[in-house]
Protein backbone atom coordinates (compact mmCIF):
# COMPACT_ATOMS: atom_id res chain seq x y z
CA UNK A 1 0.00 0.00 0.00
CA UNK A 2 1.83 3.41 -1.24
CA UNK A 3 1.98 5.78 1.09
CA UNK A 4 3.52 9.44 0.19
CA UNK A 5 4.29 12.24 2.81
CA UNK A 6 2.26 15.08 2.73
CA UNK A 7 4.06 18.32 3.41
CA UNK A 8 0.20 20.01 4.37
CA UNK A 9 -0.13 17.65 7.26
CA UNK A 10 3.54 16.91 7.77
CA UNK A 11 3.08 13.27 7.77
CA UNK A 12 3.11 10.03 5.66
CA UNK A 13 -0.41 9.39 4.43
CA UNK A 14 -1.78 5.90 2.51
CA UNK A 15 -2.20 7.72 -1.27
CA UNK A 16 -5.85 7.46 -2.23
CA UNK A 17 -6.49 9.19 -5.61
CA UNK A 18 -9.18 11.33 -6.11
CA UNK A 19 -10.81 9.75 -8.82
CA UNK A 20 -10.35 5.52 -8.61
CA UNK A 21 -7.03 5.06 -9.98
CA UNK A 22 -6.22 8.35 -11.98
CA UNK A 23 -3.87 9.87 -10.44
CA UNK A 24 -3.72 13.90 -11.53
CA UNK A 25 0.15 15.35 -10.96
CA UNK A 26 1.64 18.48 -11.18
CA UNK A 27 5.22 20.14 -10.39
CA UNK A 28 6.58 22.97 -11.09
CA UNK A 29 9.07 23.54 -13.55
CA UNK A 30 11.70 25.31 -14.15
CA UNK A 31 11.98 29.22 -15.31
CA UNK A 32 13.87 29.59 -18.83
CA UNK A 33 16.76 31.62 -18.95
CA UNK A 34 19.85 29.51 -18.35
CA UNK A 35 20.90 25.85 -18.72
CA UNK A 36 19.67 23.24 -15.91
CA UNK A 37 21.55 22.69 -12.66
CA UNK A 38 21.82 19.72 -10.77
CA UNK A 39 19.07 20.98 -8.04
CA UNK A 40 16.95 20.71 -11.49
CA UNK A 41 18.19 17.58 -11.93
CA UNK A 42 17.42 16.40 -8.45
CA UNK A 43 13.39 17.59 -8.57
CA UNK A 44 13.10 16.07 -12.11
CA UNK A 45 14.50 12.72 -11.39
CA UNK A 46 12.47 12.60 -8.46
CA UNK A 47 9.02 13.21 -10.03
CA UNK A 48 9.98 11.17 -12.81
CA UNK A 49 10.70 8.09 -10.51
CA UNK A 50 7.57 8.39 -8.44
CA UNK A 51 5.66 9.11 -12.10
CA UNK A 52 7.15 5.39 -13.46
CA UNK A 53 6.99 3.47 -9.79
CA UNK A 54 3.12 4.64 -9.81
CA UNK A 55 2.55 3.51 -13.09
CA UNK A 56 3.91 0.35 -12.14
CA UNK A 57 1.80 -0.16 -9.36
CA UNK A 58 -1.30 0.37 -11.72
CA UNK A 59 -2.01 3.38 -11.57
CA UNK A 60 -3.39 5.91 -14.86
CA UNK A 61 -1.22 8.96 -14.25
CA UNK A 62 -1.40 12.17 -16.19
CA UNK A 63 2.10 14.48 -15.42
CA UNK A 64 1.74 18.17 -15.89
CA UNK A 65 4.78 19.94 -15.43
CA UNK A 66 4.94 23.66 -16.78
CA UNK A 67 7.84 26.15 -18.06
CA UNK A 68 7.97 29.78 -16.99
CA UNK A 69 8.42 31.68 -19.83
CA UNK A 70 7.89 35.43 -18.87
CA UNK A 71 9.47 36.80 -15.24
CA UNK A 72 12.19 39.35 -14.28
CA UNK A 73 15.30 36.99 -14.71
CA UNK A 74 14.23 36.52 -18.39
CA UNK A 75 13.59 39.87 -18.81
CA UNK A 76 16.91 40.58 -17.28
CA UNK A 77 18.64 38.10 -19.38
CA UNK A 78 17.16 40.00 -22.83
CA UNK A 79 18.43 43.22 -21.45
CA UNK A 80 21.98 42.08 -20.74
CA UNK A 81 22.33 40.28 -24.25
CA UNK A 82 20.17 42.42 -26.44
CA UNK A 83 18.40 38.88 -27.51
CA UNK A 84 14.23 39.06 -27.19
CA UNK A 85 12.93 37.06 -24.28
CA UNK A 86 10.82 35.07 -26.43
CA UNK A 87 14.29 34.15 -28.10
CA UNK A 88 15.87 33.49 -24.78
CA UNK A 89 13.10 31.00 -23.16
CA UNK A 90 12.66 29.24 -26.75
CA UNK A 91 16.64 28.37 -26.60
CA UNK A 92 16.55 27.09 -22.96
CA UNK A 93 13.36 25.16 -23.87
CA UNK A 94 15.65 23.01 -26.16
CA UNK A 95 18.27 22.74 -23.24
CA UNK A 96 16.00 22.05 -20.61
CA UNK A 97 14.63 18.98 -23.25
CA UNK A 98 18.30 17.66 -24.08
CA UNK A 99 19.25 17.55 -20.40
CA UNK A 100 16.07 15.65 -19.37
CA UNK A 101 16.87 13.28 -22.19
CA UNK A 102 19.80 12.69 -20.76
CA UNK A 103 18.59 11.93 -17.46
CA UNK A 104 16.20 9.56 -18.94
CA UNK A 105 13.29 11.52 -17.61
CA UNK A 106 10.17 11.04 -19.70
CA UNK A 107 8.17 13.53 -21.24
CA UNK A 108 5.16 14.97 -19.15
CA UNK A 109 2.12 14.35 -20.76
CA UNK A 110 1.92 18.33 -20.36
CA UNK A 111 4.38 21.21 -20.39
CA UNK A 112 2.21 24.21 -20.36
CA UNK A 113 4.16 27.74 -21.18
CA UNK A 114 3.17 30.60 -18.76
CA UNK A 115 2.28 32.77 -21.93
CA UNK A 116 0.21 30.51 -23.30
CA UNK A 117 -2.55 31.07 -20.43
CA UNK A 118 -2.76 35.01 -19.84
CA UNK A 119 -6.01 35.56 -20.64
CA UNK A 120 -7.01 32.74 -18.31
CA UNK A 121 -5.13 35.02 -15.72
CA UNK A 122 -6.45 37.79 -16.41
CA UNK A 123 -10.31 35.89 -15.68
CA UNK A 124 -8.82 34.62 -12.36
CA UNK A 125 -7.12 38.12 -11.25
CA UNK A 126 -11.00 39.53 -12.21
CA UNK A 127 -12.81 36.60 -10.10
CA UNK A 128 -10.63 37.15 -7.32
CA UNK A 129 -10.73 41.52 -6.91
CA UNK A 130 -14.69 40.70 -7.48
CA UNK A 131 -14.84 38.60 -4.71
CA UNK A 132 -12.67 40.93 -2.04
CA UNK A 133 -9.23 38.58 -2.25
CA UNK A 134 -7.32 41.10 -4.74
CA UNK A 135 -7.36 44.63 -4.98
CA UNK A 136 -5.78 47.05 -8.11
CA UNK A 137 -3.23 49.91 -7.84
CA UNK A 138 -1.99 52.46 -10.38
CA UNK A 139 -2.07 48.60 -12.53
CA UNK A 140 -0.69 46.71 -10.37
CA UNK A 141 -2.79 43.77 -9.01
CA UNK A 142 -2.15 42.19 -5.36
CA UNK A 143 -3.52 39.00 -3.67
CA UNK A 144 -5.11 40.59 0.03
CA UNK A 145 -3.60 37.83 2.12
CA UNK A 146 -5.66 38.11 5.25
CA UNK A 147 -9.00 37.60 3.31
CA UNK A 148 -7.86 34.31 3.39
CA UNK A 149 -8.52 32.95 6.93
CA UNK A 150 -5.87 29.64 6.24
CA UNK A 151 -2.69 30.89 5.05
CA UNK A 152 0.23 29.60 5.92
CA UNK A 153 -1.64 26.30 6.45
CA UNK A 154 1.28 24.48 4.08
CA UNK A 155 4.23 26.16 5.43
CA UNK A 156 3.02 26.00 8.81
CA UNK A 157 3.79 29.75 9.86
CA UNK A 158 1.69 32.48 11.55
CA UNK A 159 0.01 35.49 9.72
CA UNK A 160 1.17 37.63 12.66
CA UNK A 161 4.62 36.33 12.60
CA UNK A 162 5.56 36.74 8.99
CA UNK A 163 4.23 40.31 9.58
CA UNK A 164 6.53 40.73 12.04
CA UNK A 165 9.65 39.46 10.13
CA UNK A 166 8.62 41.38 6.44
CA UNK A 167 10.01 44.92 5.86
CA UNK A 168 7.64 47.85 4.19
CA UNK A 169 9.37 49.64 1.59
CA UNK A 170 9.08 53.07 0.94
CA UNK A 171 8.07 52.40 -2.54
CA UNK A 172 5.24 49.82 -1.96
CA UNK A 173 1.89 50.52 -2.61
CA UNK A 174 0.13 47.59 -0.89
CA UNK A 175 -2.61 47.61 1.92
CA UNK A 176 -0.33 45.30 3.79
CA UNK A 177 3.41 43.80 3.68
CA UNK A 178 2.16 40.54 3.12
CA UNK A 179 0.32 41.22 0.22
CA UNK A 180 1.45 39.98 -3.24
CA UNK A 181 1.55 40.24 -6.70
CA UNK A 182 -1.63 38.64 -9.35
CA UNK A 183 -0.28 41.06 -12.26
CA UNK A 184 2.74 43.54 -12.47
CA UNK A 185 2.37 46.44 -14.50
CA UNK A 186 5.06 46.77 -17.50
CA UNK A 187 7.86 48.92 -17.07
CA UNK A 188 8.92 50.69 -20.43
CA UNK A 189 10.18 48.46 -22.95
CA UNK A 190 9.29 45.15 -21.18
CA UNK A 191 7.04 42.63 -22.30
CA UNK A 192 3.44 43.07 -21.67
CA UNK A 193 -0.11 42.07 -23.16
CA UNK A 194 -3.29 43.90 -22.13
CA UNK A 195 -5.84 43.95 -19.09
CA UNK A 196 -8.71 45.83 -17.90
CA UNK A 197 -5.37 47.62 -15.60
CA UNK A 198 -3.59 48.23 -19.02
CA UNK A 199 -0.60 46.43 -20.40
CA UNK A 200 1.26 44.05 -17.69
CA UNK A 201 2.53 40.57 -17.04
CA UNK A 202 1.23 37.73 -14.68
CA UNK A 203 3.17 37.52 -11.67
CA UNK A 204 4.77 33.95 -10.74
CA UNK A 205 2.51 32.30 -8.21
CA UNK A 206 -0.72 32.59 -10.38
CA UNK A 207 1.04 30.93 -13.37
CA UNK A 208 1.06 27.81 -11.78
CA UNK A 209 -2.42 27.95 -10.22
CA UNK A 210 -3.88 28.37 -13.75
CA UNK A 211 -2.08 26.08 -15.65
CA UNK A 212 -2.84 23.12 -13.19
CA UNK A 213 -6.20 23.79 -12.88
CA UNK A 214 -7.22 24.46 -16.46
CA UNK A 215 -5.05 20.93 -17.53
CA UNK A 216 -6.09 19.01 -14.29
CA UNK A 217 -9.32 20.41 -12.78
CA UNK A 218 -9.62 20.90 -9.26
CA UNK A 219 -8.97 19.71 -6.90
CA UNK A 220 -6.15 17.18 -8.38
CA UNK A 221 -4.19 14.34 -6.52
CA UNK A 222 -0.40 15.75 -6.24
CA UNK A 223 1.12 19.17 -6.58
CA UNK A 224 4.65 18.86 -6.57
CA UNK A 225 8.07 20.95 -6.32
CA UNK A 226 11.14 21.82 -4.51
CA UNK A 227 11.39 22.41 -0.72
CA UNK A 228 12.10 25.73 -1.35
CA UNK A 229 9.01 26.28 -3.21
CA UNK A 230 7.01 25.70 0.31
CA UNK A 231 6.79 29.45 0.74
CA UNK A 232 6.07 31.14 -0.63
CA UNK A 233 5.49 30.18 -3.83
CA UNK A 234 2.77 27.23 -2.91
CA UNK A 235 1.55 28.92 0.18
CA UNK A 236 0.41 31.81 -1.88
CA UNK A 237 -1.16 29.11 -4.87
CA UNK A 238 -2.87 27.17 -2.27
CA UNK A 239 -4.17 31.04 -1.54
CA UNK A 240 -5.38 32.39 -4.58
CA UNK A 241 -6.66 28.95 -5.97
CA UNK A 242 -8.73 28.21 -2.60
CA UNK A 243 -10.46 31.79 -2.60
CA UNK A 244 -11.11 31.76 -6.00
CA UNK A 245 -12.86 27.99 -6.49
CA UNK A 246 -14.05 27.73 -2.66
CA UNK A 247 -12.52 23.95 -2.86
CA UNK A 248 -9.48 22.41 -1.75
CA UNK A 249 -6.64 22.65 -4.57
CA UNK A 250 -4.18 20.15 -4.22
CA UNK A 251 -4.43 16.85 -1.93
CA UNK A 252 -1.07 15.69 -1.37
CA UNK A 253 1.80 17.86 -1.61
CA UNK A 254 5.62 16.52 -1.96
CA UNK A 255 8.58 18.67 -2.03
CA UNK A 256 12.49 17.33 -2.47
CA UNK A 257 15.19 18.32 -0.32
CA UNK A 258 18.00 20.32 -1.30
CA UNK A 259 21.26 19.57 -3.08
CA UNK A 260 24.32 21.22 -1.09
CA UNK A 261 27.45 22.25 -1.75
CA UNK A 262 29.36 22.43 1.79
CA UNK A 263 26.30 21.94 3.52
CA UNK A 264 24.48 24.85 2.14
CA UNK A 265 21.96 25.10 -0.66
CA UNK A 266 23.17 24.72 -4.78
CA UNK A 267 21.92 27.18 -6.16
CA UNK A 268 22.58 30.27 -8.99
CA UNK A 269 21.84 33.10 -6.65
CA UNK A 270 24.82 31.65 -4.43
CA UNK A 271 27.05 30.80 -7.35
CA UNK A 272 27.58 27.52 -6.25
CA UNK A 273 25.75 25.11 -8.94
CA UNK A 274 27.03 22.68 -11.25
CA UNK A 275 25.03 22.49 -14.56
CA UNK A 276 23.71 19.15 -15.65
CA UNK A 277 25.92 20.00 -18.90
CA UNK A 278 28.96 20.47 -16.25
CA UNK A 279 28.25 17.04 -15.21
CA UNK A 280 27.98 15.20 -18.47
CA UNK A 281 30.71 16.10 -19.82
CA UNK A 282 32.64 14.36 -17.14
CA UNK A 283 30.47 11.48 -16.18
CA UNK A 284 28.02 9.27 -17.97
CA UNK A 285 24.22 10.52 -17.23
CA UNK A 286 23.25 7.49 -15.80
CA UNK A 287 25.71 8.27 -13.12
CA UNK A 288 24.05 11.65 -12.43
CA UNK A 289 20.58 9.94 -12.02
CA UNK A 290 21.72 6.85 -9.93
CA UNK A 291 23.76 9.19 -7.63
CA UNK A 292 20.15 11.16 -7.33
CA UNK A 293 18.05 7.99 -5.94
CA UNK A 294 20.84 7.13 -3.79
CA UNK A 295 19.28 9.83 -0.93
CA UNK A 296 15.89 9.56 0.05
CA UNK A 297 14.23 12.28 -2.05
CA UNK A 298 12.91 14.60 1.51
CA UNK A 299 16.25 14.35 2.88
CA UNK A 300 19.17 16.87 1.43
CA UNK A 301 21.39 15.86 -0.98
CA UNK A 302 25.25 16.26 -0.66
CA UNK A 303 27.23 16.28 -3.92
CA UNK A 304 30.43 15.74 -4.74
CA UNK A 305 32.76 14.22 -7.34
CA UNK A 306 33.52 11.17 -5.17
CA UNK A 307 29.77 9.94 -4.29
CA UNK A 308 29.38 10.77 -8.58
CA UNK A 309 32.09 7.49 -8.56
CA UNK A 310 30.98 5.89 -6.45
CA UNK A 311 27.32 5.78 -8.21
CA UNK A 312 29.48 4.99 -11.55
CA UNK A 313 30.82 2.06 -9.92
CA UNK A 314 27.83 0.85 -8.13
CA UNK A 315 26.10 1.12 -11.88
CA UNK A 316 29.50 -0.73 -13.18
CA UNK A 317 28.40 -3.84 -10.50
CA UNK A 318 24.88 -4.03 -12.17
CA UNK A 319 26.10 -3.44 -15.82
CA UNK A 320 28.59 -6.49 -15.20
CA UNK A 321 25.99 -8.48 -13.88
CA UNK A 322 23.87 -8.34 -16.97
CA UNK A 323 27.17 -9.32 -18.94
CA UNK A 324 27.64 -11.91 -17.25
CA UNK A 325 23.80 -13.31 -18.03
CA UNK A 326 24.37 -12.89 -21.32
CA UNK A 327 28.40 -14.63 -21.25
CA UNK A 328 27.10 -17.71 -19.48
CA UNK A 329 26.98 -20.55 -20.67
CA UNK A 330 25.90 -23.69 -19.12
CA UNK A 331 27.93 -26.69 -18.89
CA UNK A 332 27.56 -30.53 -18.72
CA UNK A 333 28.62 -30.32 -14.90
CA UNK A 334 26.06 -27.81 -13.88
CA UNK A 335 23.85 -27.77 -10.69
CA UNK A 336 20.64 -27.98 -10.38
CA UNK A 337 19.50 -25.16 -8.56
CA UNK A 338 16.11 -24.05 -9.36
CA UNK A 339 15.01 -24.10 -5.28
CA UNK A 340 17.21 -21.51 -5.14
CA UNK A 341 16.54 -19.62 -8.16
CA UNK A 342 12.83 -19.77 -7.99
CA UNK A 343 12.84 -18.15 -4.22
CA UNK A 344 14.65 -14.56 -5.69
CA UNK A 345 11.86 -12.94 -8.33
CA UNK A 346 9.44 -13.58 -5.54
CA UNK A 347 11.37 -12.11 -2.24
CA UNK A 348 12.46 -9.19 -4.84
CA UNK A 349 9.55 -7.84 -5.98
CA UNK A 350 7.96 -7.94 -2.60
CA UNK A 351 11.06 -5.99 -1.09
CA UNK A 352 11.42 -3.78 -3.78
CA UNK A 353 7.63 -2.88 -3.28
CA UNK A 354 7.66 -2.50 0.54
CA UNK A 355 10.66 -0.01 -0.11
CA UNK A 356 9.14 2.43 -2.96
CA UNK A 357 5.32 2.05 -1.20
CA UNK A 358 7.47 3.94 1.99
CA UNK A 359 7.06 7.47 0.05
CA UNK A 360 9.10 6.14 -2.88
CA UNK A 361 12.20 5.36 -0.95
CA UNK A 362 14.56 4.69 -3.52
CA UNK A 363 17.62 4.52 -1.38
CA UNK A 364 16.23 1.60 0.20
CA UNK A 365 15.39 0.19 -3.33
CA UNK A 366 18.70 0.31 -4.55
CA UNK A 367 20.02 -2.12 -1.39
CA UNK A 368 17.32 -4.48 -2.18
CA UNK A 369 18.75 -4.37 -5.61
CA UNK A 370 22.24 -5.03 -4.48
CA UNK A 371 21.64 -8.04 -2.71
CA UNK A 372 19.87 -9.50 -5.24
CA UNK A 373 22.66 -8.84 -7.23
CA UNK A 374 24.81 -10.76 -4.83
CA UNK A 375 22.39 -13.54 -4.68
CA UNK A 376 22.63 -13.92 -8.25
CA UNK A 377 26.62 -13.16 -8.34
CA UNK A 378 26.77 -16.43 -6.38
CA UNK A 379 24.24 -18.74 -8.46
CA UNK A 380 26.64 -17.73 -10.66
CA UNK A 381 29.68 -18.87 -8.90
CA UNK A 382 27.95 -22.10 -8.41
CA UNK A 383 27.36 -22.87 -11.97
CA UNK A 384 23.71 -23.50 -12.66
CA UNK A 385 22.83 -26.34 -14.75
CA UNK A 386 20.57 -25.19 -18.40
CA UNK A 387 18.02 -25.88 -16.54
CA UNK A 388 18.27 -23.65 -13.68
CA UNK A 389 20.09 -21.06 -15.96
CA UNK A 390 17.20 -20.42 -18.35
CA UNK A 391 14.66 -20.04 -15.02
CA UNK A 392 17.28 -17.51 -13.66
CA UNK A 393 17.88 -15.64 -16.68
CA UNK A 394 14.24 -15.27 -17.33
CA UNK A 395 13.54 -13.78 -13.45
CA UNK A 396 16.39 -11.87 -14.18
CA UNK A 397 14.99 -10.11 -17.50
CA UNK A 398 11.87 -9.65 -15.83
CA UNK A 399 13.21 -7.75 -12.64
CA UNK A 400 15.62 -5.72 -14.74
CA UNK A 401 12.31 -4.72 -16.90
CA UNK A 402 11.31 -3.48 -13.12
CA UNK A 403 14.56 -1.73 -12.11
CA UNK A 404 14.33 -0.17 -15.70
CA UNK A 405 11.03 1.44 -15.59
CA UNK A 406 10.69 2.01 -12.04
CA UNK A 407 14.13 3.72 -11.42
CA UNK A 408 14.87 4.48 -15.13
CA UNK A 409 18.31 2.98 -14.45
CA UNK A 410 20.27 -0.04 -16.16
CA UNK A 411 18.60 1.05 -19.66
CA UNK A 412 21.20 0.61 -21.72
CA UNK A 413 23.34 -2.41 -23.22
CA UNK A 414 26.44 -3.47 -21.41
CA UNK A 415 28.42 -2.87 -24.35
CA UNK A 416 27.10 0.26 -24.79
CA UNK A 417 27.76 0.92 -21.29
CA UNK A 418 31.53 -0.29 -21.15
CA UNK A 419 31.72 1.54 -24.93
CA UNK A 420 30.69 5.20 -23.35
CA UNK A 421 33.76 4.78 -20.10
CA UNK A 422 36.77 4.04 -22.49
CA UNK A 423 39.68 6.14 -21.53
CA UNK A 424 40.81 5.13 -25.04
CA UNK A 425 39.55 5.13 -28.70
CA UNK A 426 37.82 1.93 -29.59
CA UNK A 427 39.44 1.08 -32.59
CA UNK A 428 43.08 1.78 -30.65
CA UNK A 429 41.51 -0.79 -28.24
CA UNK A 430 40.67 -3.79 -30.90
CA UNK A 431 43.95 -3.22 -32.45
CA UNK A 432 45.57 -3.47 -28.95
CA UNK A 433 43.22 -7.07 -28.54
CA UNK A 434 44.07 -8.57 -31.94
CA UNK A 435 47.69 -7.72 -31.02
CA UNK A 436 47.59 -9.51 -27.83
CA UNK A 437 45.56 -12.68 -29.60
CA UNK A 438 48.51 -13.14 -31.82
CA UNK A 439 51.13 -13.20 -28.75
CA UNK A 440 49.37 -15.90 -27.41
CA UNK A 441 48.24 -17.87 -30.56
CA UNK A 442 52.12 -17.54 -30.78
CA UNK A 443 52.79 -18.42 -26.89
CA UNK A 444 54.40 -15.51 -26.72
CA UNK A 445 52.70 -14.88 -23.16
CA UNK A 446 54.64 -12.41 -21.43
CA UNK A 447 54.18 -9.88 -24.82
CA UNK A 448 50.43 -10.30 -24.28
CA UNK A 449 50.53 -9.91 -20.32
CA UNK A 450 52.11 -6.30 -21.42
CA UNK A 451 49.20 -5.53 -23.16
CA UNK A 452 46.66 -6.63 -20.60
CA UNK A 453 48.32 -4.73 -17.60
CA UNK A 454 48.56 -1.46 -19.86
CA UNK A 455 44.70 -1.87 -20.42
CA UNK A 456 44.04 -2.50 -16.98
CA UNK A 457 45.70 0.53 -15.83
CA UNK A 458 43.29 2.28 -18.33
CA UNK A 459 40.28 0.80 -16.67
CA UNK A 460 40.16 -1.79 -18.97
CA UNK A 461 39.79 -5.12 -18.24
CA UNK A 462 39.65 -8.52 -20.97
CA UNK A 463 37.93 -11.49 -20.63
CA UNK A 464 38.75 -14.07 -22.71
CA UNK A 465 35.51 -15.99 -23.51
CA UNK A 466 34.88 -18.86 -26.53
CA UNK A 467 33.31 -16.75 -28.82
CA UNK A 468 36.70 -14.23 -28.50
CA UNK A 469 38.51 -11.77 -26.13
CA UNK A 470 35.27 -9.23 -24.71
CA UNK A 471 36.31 -6.31 -22.56
CA UNK A 472 34.73 -4.20 -19.78
CA UNK A 473 35.39 -0.24 -19.01
CA UNK A 474 35.68 1.27 -16.28
CA UNK A 475 35.59 4.97 -16.30
CA UNK A 476 39.31 6.74 -15.28
CA UNK A 477 39.11 9.40 -13.03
Amino acid sequence: MLKIYNTLNACKEIFEPINDNNVNMYVCGVTVYDKCHVGHARSAVVFDTARRYMKYRGYKVTFVKNFTDIDDKIINKSKETGISWKEITEKYIREHDYDMNKLNVKKPDYEPKATDYIDDMIELCSKLIEKGNAYEIDGDVYFRVKSFQEYGKLSNRDIEELKAGTRIELRDNKEDPLDFALWKKSKEGEPGWESPWGKGRPGWHIECSVMSSKILGLPFDIHGGGKDLIFPHHENEIAQSEASCGCQFAKYWMHNGFVNINKEKMSKSLGNFFTIRDIIEEFEPESLRYFLLTTHYRSPLDFSEDKLIEAESALDRIYTLIDSMVTYKAGRKGKNLLDEVNSIKEHFEKDFIEAMDDDFNTAAALSVIFEYIRKMNVLLENKPDKESFKSLKNQFNDILEIVRSTLGIAAKTPEDWFRANLSIPEKELFEKINQRNEYRKNKEFDKADKIRDELEKKGVELLDTPEGTKYRARRVH
